[in-house]
């Protein structure tokens, strides 16, 4: 296999105003590697440069990877996961309920953001992470996918699992103070979710050292506790943020 065919990210799935929701990315990303018969299984995707809206990207499996481009430019790059994530702890509802009334809206770097953005209450999957209460480093909130998202099933798509998972864990570390974009992600999904049901997202802050910060997160059902789905990622914070 030397080719496959073309992945166009929408510009409603965007995170950063001119560039693709970094989680929805991925997962598009990881979907397409599986489509082309290039991988299988949990995947871990590299972002290189912000993601194109609206572009065709070029996909070029090589040996063990596969590589996204933009004409010239190595845009992602999509590897079979090494090992699962390490999910944080599950939060009750009400306490991820709690967590979103402390949700830092006002300051968001990014508010038209599809998956967390306070510009986007009415087209976005509109989570809102905030810090769980005697839990330093930990946010939660609650998601109920919109039908929009899911198949005849009523089973939500995997890229919009990558998108729930993807920016809680950014809030872990203070996105206010030093915006970050996601790095690389890699996930696993045990069940997807059904649409308008409600569950929980968990992230947790694991290491903050220099500019990037690596998190997990995890989905649950709040019902008893099941989890999921699971991811871990990289966060690098942009040039001239403070310190």
């Amino acid at each position: 296999m030397s080719a496959a065919p073309t992945l166009t990210l929408a510009r409603r799935f965007n995170g950063p105003p001119d560039s693709a929701n970094g989680g929805y990315a991925c997962g598009r990303l990881a979907a397409h590697a599986e489509a082309v018969g290039h991988l299988t299984g949990p995947a871990a995707v590299t972002l290189h440069l912000p993601v194109p809206v609206d572009t065709p990207l070029d996909y070029r499996p090589a040996g063990r990877r596969g590589h996204a481009w933009d004409g010239d430019e190595l845009v992602a790059s999509v590897a079979a996961a090494d090992g699962d994530p390490d999910a944080p702890a599950f939060v009750p509802e009400p306490d991820a309920k709690a967590a979103e009334d402390a949700f830092v809206g006002a300051g968001h770097p990014f508010p038209g953001c599809f998956v967390c953005g306070t510009e986007r209450p009415e087209d976005g999957l509109g989570l809102r992470p905030g810090p769980v209460a005697g839990l330093p480093g930990t946010v939660a909130c609650r998601w109920t996918p919109d039908a929009r998202w899911a198949d005849e099933r009523g089973e939500v798509g995997a890229a919009f699992v990558w998108s729930a998972l993807d920016c809680p864990g950014g809030w872990t570390a203070d996105p206010v103070r030093r915006p970050r974009v996601l790095g690389r992600m890699t996930a696993r999904i045990d069940r997807l979710p059904i649409a308008g049901r409600t569950y929980v997202v968990v992230g947790r802050l694991d290491r903050a050292e220099g500019r990037t910060a690596t998190n997990t997160t995890a989905l649950y059902d709040p019902a008893d506790g099941t989890l999921l789905a699971a991811a871990s990622a990289v966060w690098v914070a942009l040039d001239g943020s403070a310190a």
